[in-house]
């Protein structure tokens, strides 16, 4: 009986052959520095409360319009008070931006923030 000698593959070989994307990870660049990742955190911890996430997705369909909070209030089912706080919460961190109408604050989503976001999320 003949013995076959077959060639040992690196993990990227052996990946690409079984259909893994191979593309490098993005964090392969290196660590973020001590001020982004204090300034990401935030971003993390500003979402990580579910009336945020609620009023948020709100916001982020509507696509480039901004939303007046006076348009959260009755849809989200909370008060104004409410709504004021926790966008204050989302504006601090960076994920959207607040002008100033008259009575009314309008919330307009801040793209790049969420890109920042993928691409450190998105490791392959």
């Amino acid at each position: 009986m003949a013995t076959t000698t077959l060639p040992l593959l690196d993990d990227t070989e052996r990946r690409r052959r079984s259909g893994v994307a191979v593309e490098c990870c993005p964090l392969s660049e290196g660590p973020i520095s001590a001020g982004d990742a204090e300034r990401t955190a935030g971003m993390f911890k500003a979402l990580a409360e579910p009336v945020r996430l609620r009023l948020l997705s709100h916001v982020v369909a509507q696509g480039c319009d901004s939303v007046c909070a006076c348009d959260l209030t009755g849809e989200m089912g909370i008060s104004q008070s409410t709504v004021s706080h926790h966008m204050k919460k989302l504006v601090d961190a960076g994920l959207l931006t607040r002008e100033q109408r008259g009575k009314w604050a309008h919330y307009t989503v801040v793209p790049e923030a969420f890109r920042e976001l993928r691409g450190l999320l998105d490791i392959g």
